[in-house]
């Protein structure tokens, strides 16, 4: 009963929130999905009570998700809101996988993917407001922030540098061409006003400054404003891997700049024939993801997808609900996210647990249960199980965090390693 709830919450979502669909606005509304489901209805047999309904894929089509293919492990997405943004210009540096001469497309979101905290001001499937870009613009950064940037590339929106953006709106840059030389950064910079606009909280994974004067000096800016995909046309990319999950996928609390976390890591070791999209953001709770909206939408244009969800289903549970989930509710919600895996074609779907957070004795037992339950899941989507958890403790403790709540740059490289034992040789 609770998996079929889910589902029809999924469901519900994709009418109800902001579309999955291309910036071109071709979504479907509730009514096309109502005419949809009962065309299907009419071609098709009655099936049987027991058996579940049909699948309504969220995923964002569109050919741009084919022709590039992330080239960033730094995370992307929409986890927090600015309220009022006047002329403020925004730069973020970011680090790339491939170097050289590369067409570059970049793809945003106006809405917010996930729950922050209790909700207060960013959730699941907020609307951003409408705002302005007035202007955009790529660089090379050099090696570090202390370098002057170079080389400015004028980003344009259908042949326009300036754009106005409506709530909830998807849309492209157009193709600009840039040249990353070996060891230097990417950086973005954009101008907007206007309100509630959905950004990601970078937290010290990447430079990220602001410029609220118009003056060229930029001062330290947490929650900026983003591109949710930094795609690149790779020519040798046949693997498009992506992970997803909360703040321990984003790599939260390890190193400045220094991209030690386990998702950066495993991305260094893949080769030139995979890419590497980080689609984890702090606060994440399974059930944001397993509500259908853009970001779900967005990351099912991969090949091999990395699932690490568990730590705040447990403490803190859905939005607007009443408290952290149960193991089996978390799994109900798990199973609306493999569904829309498997109904989008995704070949490789791989599982990580939920890892040690030195809980009380009650959360620790949902843990236990979630990861045991996991398990059972895997083998019943055909996806691969990896036990996580059992790397960031001692086999003798393994209720106990021992490279911290999130895993520093030591439990990074033993996870990356132990990862690509396992999986190297099927993502490579």
């Amino acid at each position: 009963m609770k998996r079929a709830t889910a589902l029809l919450t999924a469901l519900t979502a994709v009418i109800m929130m902001c579309s999955c669909g291309n910036e071109s606005g071709d979504t479907s509304s509730a009514e096309d999905v109502k005419q949809s489901a009962a065309g299907e209805s009419a071609a098709e047999s009655i099936p049987d009570e027991d058996q579940d309904p049909p699948v309504i894929s969220c995923k964002a089509e569109d050919q741009n998700f084919e022709i590039y293919t992330s080239n960033t492990y730094l995370s992307t997405g929409n986890n927090g809101i600015v309220r009022i943004a006047d002329e403020i210009t925004y730069r973020a540096y970011i680090p790339v996988e491939e170097y050289g001469e590369l067409e570059y497309c970049f793809y945003f979101s106006n809405s917010v993917d996930s729950t922050y905290n209790k909700g207060n001001p960013a959730y699941v499937g907020k609307e951003g407001g409408e705002y302005t870009i007035s202007s955009a613009a790529v660089y090379d950064g050099g090696e570090s922030p202390e370098d002057e940037v170079t080389g400015k590339t004028e980003i344009t929106f259908g042949g326009e540098t300036k754009k106005e953006v409506s709530p909830c709106e998807t849309f492209w840059s157009d193709p600009v061409a840039l040249n990353i030389p070996e060891g230097h950064y990417l950086v973005w910079e954009w101008t907007l006003t206007g309100r509630d606009i959905p950004c990601i909280s970078m937290s010290d994974l990447s430079s990220s400054v602001s410029d609220k004067g118009g003056t060229g000096e930029f001062i330290y800016c947490s929650d900026i404003p983003l591109p949710v995909f930094i795609g690149a046309k790779r020519e040798n990319v046949s693997n498009r891997v992506m992970a997803v999950g909360d703040s321990i996928t984003q790599g939260c609390q390890t190193e400045f700049m220094k991209y030690e976390y386990w998702a950066a890591q495993i991305a260094k070791q893949l080769g030139d024939s995979s890419s590497f999209w980080n689609c984890g953001l702090g606060w994440a709770r399974t059930s944001d993801l397993s509500s259908c909206n853009n970001w779900l939408g967005r990351s099912l244009n991969c090949d091999t997808a990395i699932v690490a969800f568990g730590t705040n289903d447990i403490i803190s549970g859905e939005y607007n609900g009443d408290g952290g989930n149960s193991a089996q509710e978390i799994v109900d919600y798990l199973t609306v996210v493999l569904d829309q895996f498997k109904a989008a074609g995704v070949k490789n779907i791989i599982l990580f647990n939920a890892p040690p957070q030195n809980y009380d004795e009650e959360h620790e037992a949902v843990r236990t249960e979630y990861n045991e339950m996991l398990r059972q899941t895997a083998e019943e989507y055909g996806a691969y199980y990896f036990d996580f958890a059992s790397y960031l403790c001692d086999p003798e403790t393994p209720a106990e965090a021992k490279y911290g709540g999130h895993p520093n740059g030591e439990a990074g490289k033993i996870v990356a390693d132990a990862f690509m034992e396992q999986f190297g040789d099927m993502l490579k």
